[in-house]
């Protein structure tokens, strides 16, 4: 039940743009082993099966693991990501709010992690700030493709390569592609015919991005974990509440894709828009959204006591921490 609802979290938060699930599979603990079960799903898995049956390759797959996961990925995408979708739209301060809350406190979170810090992993740090604030004004380049279905594969492989980073949104990934409502509405009508074309492209996404995250985290260790908060940190303003829409395009369809943001201060917000620019009621819900995950990191740190000086001992990282 615990990896269902930490399937579920992943599952809400990559239905609104600009927080990633990658995020939320981080603090719950399970972004490791999440990257090790994607990566079994491969020709090993075929060696796992002619071995010892299917008994051994469910144990290859981690299926204990992968299966709630995906389940409750996919029942939070077909109900709650509704409920919140219904939120952006009318209560867009408030949610956005809760999520930068919620994003900040990661980046506490995950800072945490290294034990073996050094002056140089700045450098991955400031690659990571660098890379979540330039990724997105390269996605309309997409819509260059022209065909429906070839956007939907090459867009499926980068927002799902995103979902597996900490800080990268890939719905803000498919807004700018000019893919969000598209692939939301198949969601809704359950439209087997673009889900199956986007699945395609996702799964290349998958098999590929998984296996370099996973060489990253086995041999620059702490350095990778740096580039994951340089992409939390990075990703903040995307989510901050009280911007102004300042440059976009039209996508393929008509659709608007935003390019860049003004971001405001609440009484700004509310004298340029006319609307209430909510700072108390936005300000509770930011805290909201960091005591959760403050309470999330803190709940996975004493359940698993040993990780800190397990990490340390054994962690790959040991070749950065010989060359600074």
């Amino acid at each position: 039940m615990s990896v269902f609802l930490k399937g579920a979290g992943m599952g809400a938060a990559d239905a609104v743009p600009g927080v990633s699930g990658g995020t939320i599979a981080f603090v719950t603990g399970i972004y490791e082993e999440l990257l090790h079960t994607i990566k079994q799903f491969g020709p090993s898995a075929f060696v796992a099966w002619r071995r010892g049956g299917l008994p051994m390759l469910a144990v290859h797959l981690n299926l204990a693991f992968a299966i709630p996961l995906l389940l409750g990925i996919a029942t939070s995408l077909f109900s709650v990501a509704h409920l919140v979708v219904w939120l952006l739209d009318e209560y867009p301060l408030l949610l956005n709010g809760f999520f930068f809350g919620l994003v900040a406190a990661s980046a506490v979170v995950v800072s945490r992690h290294p034990s073996d810090w050094k002056l140089w992993h700045m450098l991955p740090f400031a690659c990571g700030l660098l890379m979540a604030h330039g990724l997105p004004s390269l996605m309309p380049l997409i819509t260059l493709l022209g065909s429906q279905s070839l956007m939907l594969i090459v867009g499926g492989a980068i927002a799902i390569s995103a979902l597996l980073l900490p800080g990268v949104s890939g719905s803000f990934l498919l807004l700018t592609m000019g893919l969000y409502g598209t692939v939301m509405q198949a969601i809704r009508s359950f439209d087997l015919g673009l889900l199956s074309v986007f699945a395609v492209g996702c799964l290349i996404g998958l098999s590929g991005f998984s296996r370099l995250l996973s060489w990253l985290l086995r041999h620059y260790h702490t350095a990778t974990l740096q580039l994951l908060i340089g992409f939390i940190v990075g990703s903040l303003p995307v989510i901050w509440p009280w911007r102004e829409l300042v440059s976009y395009q039209l996508g393929p369809e008509g659709q608007m894709i935003p390019l860049g943001y003004r971001y405001l201060a609440p009484g700004d917000y509310a004298n340029l828009t006319g609307e209430p620019g909510l700072l108390f009621p936005v300000l509770g819900t930011m805290l909201a959204g960091a005591v959760l995950v403050l309470a999330l990191g803190r709940y996975h740190r004493a359940d698993s006591p040993d990780e800190a000086a397990a990490g340390s001992t054994t962690s790959p990282d040991k070749k950065d921490g010989s060359n600074a």
